[in-house]
């Protein structure tokens, strides 16, 4: 597996954890978020190597809201 599919589906995998935790309301909201921010992050280098630049842009947000999530639950 190459270091491109590698970072897709990572970011994938932890995004989907991300709102499942939310979502559950369990109390794992800032783990969650911090998924959201990994998340973030892997799409966004892989976007980035793809020139996939909608994407990208739209990491740079979800990284902000996982850092926002992160502040407001800690």
């Amino acid at each position: 597996m190459n270091i491109q599919k590698l970072l897709e589906w990572f970011g994938v995998i932890t995004a989907i954890i991300y709102s499942l935790l939310v979502a559950f309301n369990i109390g794992a909201e800032f783990i969650g978020f911090s998924l959201l921010l990994i998340s973030a992050i892997a799409i966004g280098v892989w976007a980035h190597l793809g020139k996939h630049r909608g994407i990208l842009f739209l990491q740079f947000f979800y990284g902000i809201a996982g850092l926002i999530g992160m502040f407001r639950w800690f």
